[in-house]
């Protein structure tokens, strides 16, 4: 995490108005209490008015983040966003929808920050989300980064193949992940379902983009085969 976003971060853990420990905020943050005593000072430093001290507690006061108008369609279409990235999305993807929502609630204005507690639009899961039983966060480091895979995979017929795959993105078919790739065995665009993927590994290859082996052509081809497709 930068620095920056950690410092924001903590300001938003901070900004009820009410005390927080250290140690509440370096287990949120996943830092040291001594990271948070540095963060601290030099936030007080460049002008932050937090009172408190190491051993009590700490809380930030008069001070608040710019307002950001958003009308009430607006909120209820990120508040659901982030519940279906909370249910079904890996742990990391659920951490960071709590983060955006939290960021979201402090610069709504005075008197809409309510809105997001009382939108009531779920998307819920029974026991573990889906995205914790899958590659779905090894994938998506993959596609972040451009690197190539080698995967194992069990098809519909329960016959098994490797492919070596460019891994080009991840699409949603609830309650499916899916990956979208160009395969290097096929020498074509495959998609394959992340619950299908017996083993997988990510190699130090890195790819670039190709005509003919690229996401939109991908989807140039899809929209071509069928034009209500989207």
């Amino acid at each position: 995490m930068r620095r920056a976003d950690r410092l924001f971060r903590l300001l938003l853990r901070l900004r009820p108005g009410r005390i927080v420990t250290a140690a509440r905020l370096a287990r949120e943050l996943e830092v040291s209490e001594r990271t948070v005593y540095r963060d601290i000072a030099d936030l007080t430093a460049s002008g932050m008015p937090i009172e408190g001290e190491a051993g009590v507690g700490y809380r930030l006061q008069g001070f608040d983040l710019p307002p950001l108008m958003f009308d009430r369609d607006e909120v209820e279409a990120m508040v659901l966003g982030a519940r279906v990235v909370e249910g079904w999305g890996d742990e990391r993807l659920a951490q960071a929808a709590t983060e955006a929502l939290a960021k979201i609630q402090a610069v709504l204005p005075r008197g809409r920050s309510h809105l997001i507690e009382e939108t009531r639009l779920y998307a819920p899961v029974h026991g573990e989300r889906p995205g914790e039983r899958l590659p779905l966060s090894a994938f998506r480091l993959a596609v972040r980064e451009r690197r190539v895979v080698r995967i194992r995979y069990c098809d519909e017929a329960k016959a098994e193949t490797e492919r070596t795959v460019r891994p080009l993105a991840l699409s949603f078919y609830p309650p499916l992940w899916l990956l979208i790739a160009w395969c290097e065995v096929r020498c074509d665009f495959r998609s394959f379902r992340l619950d299908r993927v017996l083993d997988h590994e990510t190699l130090a290859e890195v790819f670039s983009p190709e005509p003919g082996k690229t996401l939109a052509d991908f989807v140039a081809r899809m929209e071509a085969a069928d034009p209500w497709r989207r």
